[in-house]
Protein backbone atom coordinates (compact mmCIF):
# COMPACT_ATOMS: atom_id res chain seq x y z
CA UNK A 1 0.00 0.00 0.00
CA UNK A 2 1.31 3.42 -0.95
CA UNK A 3 2.35 5.58 2.01
CA UNK A 4 0.27 8.66 2.71
CA UNK A 5 1.90 11.81 1.42
CA UNK A 6 1.46 15.35 0.19
CA UNK A 7 2.39 17.27 -2.93
CA UNK A 8 2.94 20.95 -2.11
CA UNK A 9 2.63 23.10 -5.22
CA UNK A 10 3.23 26.68 -6.23
CA UNK A 11 2.79 28.42 -9.58
CA UNK A 12 3.94 31.77 -10.91
CA UNK A 13 1.64 33.19 -13.57
CA UNK A 14 1.25 35.95 -16.14
CA UNK A 15 -1.72 37.34 -14.20
CA UNK A 16 -4.65 36.40 -12.01
CA UNK A 17 -7.27 35.14 -14.45
CA UNK A 18 -6.78 32.05 -16.61
CA UNK A 19 -10.13 32.80 -18.22
CA UNK A 20 -8.49 35.96 -19.61
CA UNK A 21 -5.67 33.94 -21.19
CA UNK A 22 -3.30 34.16 -18.21
CA UNK A 23 -0.91 31.20 -18.07
CA UNK A 24 1.55 29.45 -15.78
CA UNK A 25 5.17 30.56 -16.25
CA UNK A 26 6.75 28.51 -13.47
CA UNK A 27 5.66 25.51 -11.42
CA UNK A 28 7.21 23.94 -8.35
CA UNK A 29 6.26 20.72 -6.56
CA UNK A 30 7.66 19.57 -3.21
CA UNK A 31 6.74 16.08 -2.01
CA UNK A 32 6.23 15.56 1.72
CA UNK A 33 5.59 12.36 3.65
CA UNK A 34 2.86 11.86 6.22
CA UNK A 35 5.09 13.08 9.06
CA UNK A 36 5.83 16.39 7.31
CA UNK A 37 9.32 15.48 6.07
CA UNK A 38 10.33 16.70 2.60
CA UNK A 39 11.19 13.73 0.37
CA UNK A 40 11.74 15.40 -2.98
CA UNK A 41 11.22 18.51 -5.08
CA UNK A 42 10.91 19.44 -8.73
CA UNK A 43 10.35 22.66 -10.62
CA UNK A 44 10.70 24.34 -13.98
CA UNK A 45 10.00 27.50 -15.86
CA UNK A 46 7.14 27.10 -18.34
CA UNK A 47 6.96 28.78 -21.74
CA UNK A 48 3.42 30.24 -21.90
CA UNK A 49 3.60 31.29 -25.55
CA UNK A 50 2.71 34.88 -24.60
CA UNK A 51 4.13 37.85 -22.66
CA UNK A 52 5.06 37.21 -19.05
CA UNK A 53 2.77 39.72 -17.37
CA UNK A 54 3.97 41.41 -14.14
CA UNK A 55 7.67 40.58 -14.35
CA UNK A 56 8.41 43.02 -11.52
CA UNK A 57 6.65 40.53 -9.21
CA UNK A 58 7.88 37.11 -10.34
CA UNK A 59 11.18 38.43 -11.81
CA UNK A 60 11.18 35.83 -14.59
CA UNK A 61 12.83 36.93 -17.84
CA UNK A 62 11.70 36.06 -21.32
CA UNK A 63 15.34 35.26 -22.12
CA UNK A 64 15.10 32.35 -19.65
CA UNK A 65 11.56 31.27 -20.58
CA UNK A 66 12.46 30.90 -24.26
CA UNK A 67 14.51 27.85 -23.22
CA UNK A 68 11.71 26.37 -21.10
CA UNK A 69 9.26 23.58 -21.98
CA UNK A 70 5.57 24.30 -22.48
CA UNK A 71 3.07 22.99 -19.95
CA UNK A 72 2.10 20.31 -22.47
CA UNK A 73 5.74 19.15 -22.40
CA UNK A 74 5.71 18.64 -18.60
CA UNK A 75 2.06 17.78 -17.95
CA UNK A 76 2.85 14.07 -17.56
CA UNK A 77 5.58 14.82 -15.02
CA UNK A 78 3.32 17.15 -13.02
CA UNK A 79 0.54 14.56 -12.99
CA UNK A 80 2.94 11.87 -11.75
CA UNK A 81 4.16 14.13 -8.95
CA UNK A 82 0.59 14.86 -7.76
CA UNK A 83 -1.02 11.46 -8.34
CA UNK A 84 -2.12 9.70 -5.13
CA UNK A 85 -1.12 12.61 -2.87
CA UNK A 86 -3.02 15.25 -0.98
CA UNK A 87 -2.28 18.47 -2.86
CA UNK A 88 -1.32 21.47 -0.74
CA UNK A 89 -0.50 25.12 -1.43
CA UNK A 90 -0.60 28.52 0.18
CA UNK A 91 -3.86 29.86 -1.31
CA UNK A 92 -4.69 26.47 -2.76
CA UNK A 93 -7.73 27.54 -4.86
CA UNK A 94 -5.55 29.91 -6.91
CA UNK A 95 -2.87 27.32 -7.71
CA UNK A 96 -5.41 24.60 -8.51
CA UNK A 97 -7.38 26.97 -10.75
CA UNK A 98 -4.33 27.53 -12.94
CA UNK A 99 -3.19 23.91 -12.91
CA UNK A 100 -6.70 22.73 -13.82
CA UNK A 101 -6.87 25.29 -16.61
CA UNK A 102 -3.54 24.17 -18.06
CA UNK A 103 -4.61 20.53 -18.00
CA UNK A 104 -7.98 21.49 -19.54
CA UNK A 105 -6.15 23.13 -22.46
CA UNK A 106 -4.78 19.65 -23.19
CA UNK A 107 -8.22 18.07 -22.97
CA UNK A 108 -7.48 16.56 -19.55
CA UNK A 109 -9.80 16.82 -16.55
CA UNK A 110 -7.45 16.74 -13.57
CA UNK A 111 -8.90 15.70 -10.16
CA UNK A 112 -7.82 18.93 -8.48
CA UNK A 113 -10.42 20.27 -6.06
CA UNK A 114 -9.69 22.75 -3.25
CA UNK A 115 -11.94 20.87 -0.81
CA UNK A 116 -9.81 17.75 -1.27
CA UNK A 117 -6.52 19.51 -0.51
CA UNK A 118 -4.81 21.44 2.27
CA UNK A 119 -4.48 25.22 2.05
CA UNK A 120 -1.73 26.42 4.38
CA UNK A 121 -3.20 29.94 4.24
CA UNK A 122 -6.66 28.74 5.35
CA UNK A 123 -5.27 26.59 8.18
CA UNK A 124 -2.80 29.21 9.46
CA UNK A 125 -5.15 30.80 12.05
CA UNK A 126 -5.98 27.35 13.43
CA UNK A 127 -2.34 26.59 14.26
CA UNK A 128 -1.03 30.15 14.63
CA UNK A 129 -3.74 32.48 16.01
CA UNK A 130 -3.49 35.94 14.51
CA UNK A 131 -1.53 34.72 11.49
CA UNK A 132 -1.70 36.94 8.39
CA UNK A 133 -2.77 35.70 4.96
CA UNK A 134 0.49 36.12 3.09
CA UNK A 135 3.12 33.40 2.85
CA UNK A 136 5.97 35.57 4.13
CA UNK A 137 4.06 36.54 7.30
CA UNK A 138 3.05 32.96 8.05
CA UNK A 139 6.60 31.75 7.51
CA UNK A 140 7.92 34.41 9.88
CA UNK A 141 5.56 33.24 12.63
CA UNK A 142 6.40 29.58 12.08
CA UNK A 143 10.14 30.35 11.70
CA UNK A 144 10.18 28.80 8.23
CA UNK A 145 12.85 30.02 5.81
CA UNK A 146 11.60 31.98 2.78
CA UNK A 147 14.63 33.18 0.83
CA UNK A 148 13.83 34.04 -2.79
CA UNK A 149 10.08 34.66 -2.50
CA UNK A 150 8.10 34.35 -5.77
CA UNK A 151 10.24 31.53 -7.07
CA UNK A 152 7.86 28.57 -7.47
CA UNK A 153 10.15 25.95 -5.90
CA UNK A 154 11.18 28.29 -3.10
CA UNK A 155 7.57 29.16 -2.30
CA UNK A 156 6.47 25.51 -2.51
CA UNK A 157 9.34 24.60 -0.17
CA UNK A 158 8.23 27.30 2.27
CA UNK A 159 4.61 26.12 2.15
CA UNK A 160 5.90 22.60 2.79
CA UNK A 161 7.66 23.99 5.86
CA UNK A 162 4.37 25.47 7.06
CA UNK A 163 2.64 22.14 6.44
CA UNK A 164 5.30 20.37 8.52
CA UNK A 165 4.79 22.93 11.29
CA UNK A 166 1.05 22.28 11.28
CA UNK A 167 1.52 18.51 11.32
CA UNK A 168 3.89 18.79 14.29
CA UNK A 169 1.39 20.98 16.13
CA UNK A 170 -1.50 18.61 15.33
CA UNK A 171 0.13 15.60 16.93
CA UNK A 172 -1.06 12.09 16.15
CA UNK A 173 -4.09 13.00 14.05
CA UNK A 174 -4.23 15.90 11.64
CA UNK A 175 -7.67 17.39 11.04
CA UNK A 176 -7.59 16.59 7.31
CA UNK A 177 -6.65 12.92 7.76
CA UNK A 178 -9.69 11.73 5.78
CA UNK A 179 -8.31 13.42 2.64
CA UNK A 180 -5.70 10.69 2.17
CA UNK A 181 -8.33 8.17 1.11
CA UNK A 182 -9.85 10.61 -1.38
CA UNK A 183 -6.48 11.41 -2.95
CA UNK A 184 -5.58 7.73 -3.23
CA UNK A 185 -8.88 7.04 -5.02
CA UNK A 186 -8.70 10.05 -7.36
CA UNK A 187 -8.64 9.01 -11.00
CA UNK A 188 -5.92 10.75 -12.99
CA UNK A 189 -6.13 10.33 -16.77
CA UNK A 190 -3.19 8.58 -18.34
CA UNK A 191 -0.66 11.07 -19.67
CA UNK A 192 2.49 10.22 -21.58
CA UNK A 193 5.75 10.50 -19.73
CA UNK A 194 7.84 13.58 -20.37
CA UNK A 195 11.45 13.73 -21.49
CA UNK A 196 11.48 17.53 -21.13
CA UNK A 197 14.37 18.77 -19.01
CA UNK A 198 13.35 21.23 -16.26
CA UNK A 199 14.64 24.76 -16.81
CA UNK A 200 15.41 27.05 -13.90
CA UNK A 201 15.98 30.78 -13.72
CA UNK A 202 19.26 32.15 -15.04
CA UNK A 203 19.58 29.52 -17.77
CA UNK A 204 20.01 32.15 -20.51
CA UNK A 205 23.30 33.27 -18.99
CA UNK A 206 24.67 29.75 -19.55
CA UNK A 207 23.03 28.93 -22.89
CA UNK A 208 22.99 32.25 -24.74
CA UNK A 209 26.60 32.45 -25.88
CA UNK A 210 27.61 35.60 -27.81
CA UNK A 211 25.89 35.56 -31.19
CA UNK A 212 29.06 36.28 -33.20
CA UNK A 213 30.85 33.37 -31.55
CA UNK A 214 28.00 31.05 -32.55
CA UNK A 215 28.02 32.39 -36.13
CA UNK A 216 31.76 31.98 -36.59
CA UNK A 217 31.71 28.41 -35.35
CA UNK A 218 29.22 27.20 -37.97
CA UNK A 219 29.33 29.48 -41.05
CA UNK A 220 31.34 28.71 -44.22
CA UNK A 221 33.16 31.40 -46.21
CA UNK A 222 31.56 33.04 -49.24
CA UNK A 223 33.33 35.14 -51.90
CA UNK A 224 31.27 38.33 -51.68
CA UNK A 225 28.28 39.01 -49.41
CA UNK A 226 25.48 40.15 -51.69
CA UNK A 227 23.17 40.71 -48.71
CA UNK A 228 25.28 43.12 -46.68
CA UNK A 229 22.66 45.86 -46.60
CA UNK A 230 19.96 43.48 -45.38
CA UNK A 231 22.17 42.05 -42.65
CA UNK A 232 23.26 45.51 -41.52
CA UNK A 233 19.64 46.64 -41.40
CA UNK A 234 18.89 43.75 -39.02
CA UNK A 235 21.96 44.65 -36.99
CA UNK A 236 20.81 48.26 -36.87
CA UNK A 237 17.49 47.16 -35.36
CA UNK A 238 19.19 44.86 -32.88
CA UNK A 239 21.52 47.62 -31.63
CA UNK A 240 18.77 50.21 -31.47
CA UNK A 241 18.55 50.00 -27.68
CA UNK A 242 22.27 49.32 -27.16
CA UNK A 243 21.55 45.68 -26.39
CA UNK A 244 21.48 42.49 -28.43
CA UNK A 245 18.86 40.33 -26.76
CA UNK A 246 18.94 36.53 -27.14
CA UNK A 247 15.98 36.70 -29.54
CA UNK A 248 17.73 39.32 -31.69
CA UNK A 249 20.94 37.29 -31.61
CA UNK A 250 19.06 34.24 -32.86
CA UNK A 251 17.57 36.29 -35.70
CA UNK A 252 21.03 37.45 -36.79
CA UNK A 253 22.43 33.93 -36.54
CA UNK A 254 19.55 32.48 -38.55
CA UNK A 255 19.83 35.16 -41.25
CA UNK A 256 23.60 34.71 -41.53
CA UNK A 257 23.12 30.96 -41.89
CA UNK A 258 20.39 31.42 -44.51
CA UNK A 259 22.49 33.81 -46.57
CA UNK A 260 25.74 31.88 -46.20
CA UNK A 261 27.66 34.71 -44.55
CA UNK A 262 31.03 33.50 -43.31
CA UNK A 263 33.73 34.52 -40.83
CA UNK A 264 35.45 37.05 -43.07
CA UNK A 265 32.16 38.51 -44.30
CA UNK A 266 30.77 39.07 -40.81
CA UNK A 267 34.02 40.45 -39.48
CA UNK A 268 34.16 42.95 -42.34
CA UNK A 269 30.48 43.92 -41.96
CA UNK A 270 30.88 44.48 -38.22
CA UNK A 271 33.97 46.63 -38.77
CA UNK A 272 32.04 48.60 -41.39
CA UNK A 273 29.26 49.15 -38.90
CA UNK A 274 31.65 50.39 -36.23
CA UNK A 275 33.42 52.63 -38.77
CA UNK A 276 30.09 54.20 -39.70
CA UNK A 277 29.45 55.05 -36.04
CA UNK A 278 32.88 56.69 -35.84
CA UNK A 279 32.24 58.74 -38.99
CA UNK A 280 28.82 59.82 -37.70
CA UNK A 281 30.38 61.03 -34.45
CA UNK A 282 33.02 62.98 -36.34
CA UNK A 283 30.32 64.58 -38.49
CA UNK A 284 28.76 66.01 -35.31
CA UNK A 285 32.04 67.73 -34.41
CA UNK A 286 34.39 66.69 -31.61
CA UNK A 287 34.40 63.01 -30.64
CA UNK A 288 33.43 63.06 -26.96
CA UNK A 289 33.94 60.64 -24.09
CA UNK A 290 30.30 59.59 -24.47
CA UNK A 291 30.97 58.74 -28.11
CA UNK A 292 33.98 56.62 -27.17
CA UNK A 293 31.95 54.77 -24.53
CA UNK A 294 29.39 53.92 -27.19
CA UNK A 295 32.11 52.71 -29.56
CA UNK A 296 33.48 50.46 -26.83
CA UNK A 297 30.01 49.09 -26.04
CA UNK A 298 29.22 48.30 -29.67
CA UNK A 299 32.68 46.79 -30.09
CA UNK A 300 31.93 44.36 -27.26
CA UNK A 301 28.46 43.54 -28.61
CA UNK A 302 29.86 42.76 -32.05
CA UNK A 303 32.66 40.59 -30.67
CA UNK A 304 35.37 42.80 -32.22
CA UNK A 305 38.90 43.26 -30.80
CA UNK A 306 39.13 45.89 -28.08
CA UNK A 307 41.19 48.24 -30.23
CA UNK A 308 38.84 47.98 -33.24
CA UNK A 309 37.38 51.47 -32.78
CA UNK A 310 40.82 53.04 -32.68
CA UNK A 311 41.87 51.14 -35.79
CA UNK A 312 38.84 52.08 -37.85
CA UNK A 313 38.88 55.72 -36.75
CA UNK A 314 41.53 56.58 -39.36
CA UNK A 315 40.11 54.51 -42.20
CA UNK A 316 38.49 56.26 -45.15
CA UNK A 317 36.26 55.21 -47.97
CA UNK A 318 34.60 52.22 -46.32
CA UNK A 319 30.98 51.53 -47.37
CA UNK A 320 28.37 52.95 -45.03
CA UNK A 321 25.60 50.81 -43.56
CA UNK A 322 21.97 51.81 -43.99
CA UNK A 323 20.65 55.03 -42.53
CA UNK A 324 20.30 54.77 -38.72
CA UNK A 325 16.80 54.19 -37.46
CA UNK A 326 14.94 57.35 -36.41
CA UNK A 327 11.37 57.96 -35.34
CA UNK A 328 9.60 60.88 -36.98
CA UNK A 329 6.63 62.86 -35.73
CA UNK A 330 3.44 61.04 -36.66
CA UNK A 331 5.07 57.57 -36.60
CA UNK A 332 2.98 54.86 -34.96
CA UNK A 333 4.34 53.17 -31.82
CA UNK A 334 2.94 50.12 -30.01
CA UNK A 335 3.54 48.90 -26.45
CA UNK A 336 3.61 45.42 -24.93
CA UNK A 337 4.18 43.92 -21.48
CA UNK A 338 3.56 45.22 -17.98
CA UNK A 339 5.77 47.85 -16.39
CA UNK A 340 5.57 49.64 -13.05
CA UNK A 341 3.71 52.48 -14.79
CA UNK A 342 0.37 52.07 -16.53
CA UNK A 343 0.19 51.65 -20.30
CA UNK A 344 -1.67 54.98 -20.52
CA UNK A 345 1.38 56.79 -19.09
CA UNK A 346 3.63 55.41 -21.84
CA UNK A 347 1.09 56.22 -24.53
CA UNK A 348 0.87 59.81 -23.27
CA UNK A 349 4.67 60.08 -23.41
CA UNK A 350 4.54 58.91 -27.01
CA UNK A 351 1.89 61.54 -27.86
CA UNK A 352 3.92 64.26 -26.13
CA UNK A 353 6.89 63.34 -28.34
CA UNK A 354 4.75 63.56 -31.46
CA UNK A 355 4.23 59.82 -32.00
CA UNK A 356 0.93 57.99 -32.39
CA UNK A 357 0.21 55.07 -29.98
CA UNK A 358 -1.33 52.10 -31.74
CA UNK A 359 -3.07 49.15 -30.02
CA UNK A 360 -1.69 46.51 -32.39
CA UNK A 361 1.40 45.80 -34.45
CA UNK A 362 0.81 46.20 -38.18
CA UNK A 363 3.15 46.80 -41.10
CA UNK A 364 2.62 50.54 -40.59
CA UNK A 365 3.82 50.53 -36.97
CA UNK A 366 7.40 51.81 -36.77
CA UNK A 367 8.41 50.67 -33.28
CA UNK A 368 7.33 48.25 -30.52
CA UNK A 369 8.25 49.23 -26.97
CA UNK A 370 8.46 46.20 -24.65
CA UNK A 371 8.86 45.71 -20.93
CA UNK A 372 11.13 42.80 -21.91
CA UNK A 373 12.66 42.79 -25.44
CA UNK A 374 12.55 38.98 -25.53
CA UNK A 375 8.80 38.94 -24.84
CA UNK A 376 6.71 36.16 -26.38
CA UNK A 377 3.62 38.36 -26.73
CA UNK A 378 1.46 38.33 -29.85
CA UNK A 379 2.57 41.88 -30.63
CA UNK A 380 6.23 40.87 -30.44
CA UNK A 381 5.69 37.87 -32.69
CA UNK A 382 4.00 40.16 -35.25
CA UNK A 383 6.82 42.70 -34.94
CA UNK A 384 9.41 40.04 -35.75
CA UNK A 385 7.42 38.94 -38.77
CA UNK A 386 7.05 42.51 -40.07
CA UNK A 387 10.60 43.55 -39.18
CA UNK A 388 9.43 46.17 -36.66
CA UNK A 389 12.21 47.03 -34.17
CA UNK A 390 11.60 46.05 -30.52
CA UNK A 391 13.19 48.23 -27.84
CA UNK A 392 13.08 48.51 -24.07
CA UNK A 393 11.19 51.22 -22.23
CA UNK A 394 14.55 52.75 -21.25
CA UNK A 395 15.57 53.01 -24.91
CA UNK A 396 12.23 54.60 -25.77
CA UNK A 397 12.76 57.24 -23.08
CA UNK A 398 16.14 58.07 -24.64
CA UNK A 399 14.44 58.46 -28.03
CA UNK A 400 11.96 60.90 -26.55
CA UNK A 401 14.70 62.87 -24.84
CA UNK A 402 13.51 61.99 -21.34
Amino acid sequence: MREHGYAVVDVETTGLRPGWHDRIVEVGVVQVDGSGRVTGEWGTLVNPGRDLGPQRIHRISAADVRHAPSFADVAGTVADLLRGRVVCAHNLPFDLLFLSSEFARLGVEAPLRPEEGVCTMRWAPHFMPGAPRNLAGCCALAEVDLSGHHDAVVDARAAAGLLGHYIARAGERVPWHDLFAASAAARWPGLPGSAAVPVRRGVSADRDTPFLERVLDRMPRVPEPAVADTYLALLDQALLDHHISPTEADALVDFAALMGLGRADLGRLHLDYLAALVRAARAEGEVTGAHREEFAHVTRLLGLPGDAAARVAAEEGRPRPGVPFRLERGDMVAFTGETEEQRAVWEERARAAGYVPHPRVTRQVRLLVAADPDTLSRKARAARVYGVPIVTTEAFLRMTGR
